[in-house]
């Protein structure tokens, strides 16, 4: 069972990042938030229903089609939470228990930079193989829909024959 809750996130979360994909790329750049769930995604952007539903399908029907690389994003929440461990981890690692002043400072910041270089790399690998799936054989869109009266803010149902 939670291995089906986690799919159903992983393939929502790929359409997510494909139809914001689509959307960035037709329109330019704009603040977006997007936040994938088992029964859809959220997308907080200054577009009308019409347009995000439009972008929604065709980044559905691009995926069913092998379109894969759609389902990566530079701009995913993933890739931050890769970086904050790896600069972390490896800040701490360089330092240790040793007492070296500034220079165990020197060696944490330099260790974190270089974690900060591997994270996007890392974090892009993180999304292809855990916390993304661009298979959506049988998903379907259901509706897209205005939440709460905010300005902005819509939910993409979904569902799986």
């Amino acid at each position: 069972m939670l291995k089906r809750v986690i799919n159903k996130i992983r393939r929502n979360h790929a359409l997510e990042h494909a139809t914001i994909t689509l959307m960035l790329a037709k329109t330019g750049p704009m603040r977006v938030v997007g936040r994938a769930g088992t029964d859809g995604f959220y997308v907080w952007a200054n577009v009308p229903k019409e347009t995000l539903e439009g972008y929604a399908h065709e980044a559905l029907g691009r995926l069913k089609k092998g379109e894969a690389s759609l389902a990566v994003s530079p701009l995913c929440g993933t890739n931050i939470a890769v970086a904050g461990v790896l600069a972390g981890s490896a800040a701490f690692l360089a330092v240790g228990d040793r007492r070296g002043g500034l220079d165990g400072i020197t060696r944490a910041i330099t260790a974190a930079l270089f974690a900060m270089l591997a994270a996007q790399p890392v974090g892009r690998l993180i999304q292809k193989h855990y916390t993304t799936s661009p298979d959506l054989a049988g998903v379907e869109i259901v509706s897209v829909d205005p939440v709460g009266g905010r300005s902005g803010l819509h939910k993409v149902r979904t569902a799986t024959a």
